[in-house]
């Protein structure tokens, strides 16, 4: 059913995993566990690797679909959209780099080692994937 946005993101910020959904050269349904930070707005980042399914199926067809729901299982949220993808992060101190450092401190806060983190951002070929949500169903109030 469909369902207020504003209340399927608040909803959403209130959570950090999901399953993303992007489409396969098929059509077929590409399913990733992913881990997300709520953006500005109606958007959500994600940290993608490039060399992944779902990061190629995105460059194919940005259209995606992130499946969010409560620990209990009754209650939960599929927000549609589409994703932009950054540049492939190609140096620590690049602006790819920078948006993924603040994407973890939103989530965890500070990180031990952020040389190391950077440089990791960089092996990985790190993408930061950005859907902008324009439509929400699911099922609140539940339990």
């Amino acid at each position: 059913m469909s369902i207020d946005l504003g209340d399927a993101l608040a909803f959403v910020r209130e959570h950090d995993r999901g399953v993303l959904v992007t489409l396969r050269g098929d059509g077929r349904p590409q399913l990733s566990n992913i881990i997300y930070v709520p953006g500005n707005g109606s958007t959500v980042r994600i940290s993608v690797t490039d060399s992944r399914a779902k990061t190629k199926n995105l460059r194919r067809d940005p259209r995606a679909s992130l499946h969010v729901t409560r620990d209990d299982f009754y209650a939960y949220v599929v927000l549609d959209g589409t994703v932009a993808l950054s540049a492939v992060a190609a140096a620590p101190e690049d602006e790819v780099v920078e948006q993924l450092v603040d994407m973890y401190r939103t989530a965890a806060g500070e990180h031990p080692d952020w040389d190391e983190f950077r440089q990791v951002m960089v092996d990985e070929g790190r993408v930061l994937a950005t859907l902008t949500v324009d439509r929400a169903y699911g099922m609140l109030g539940v339990g």
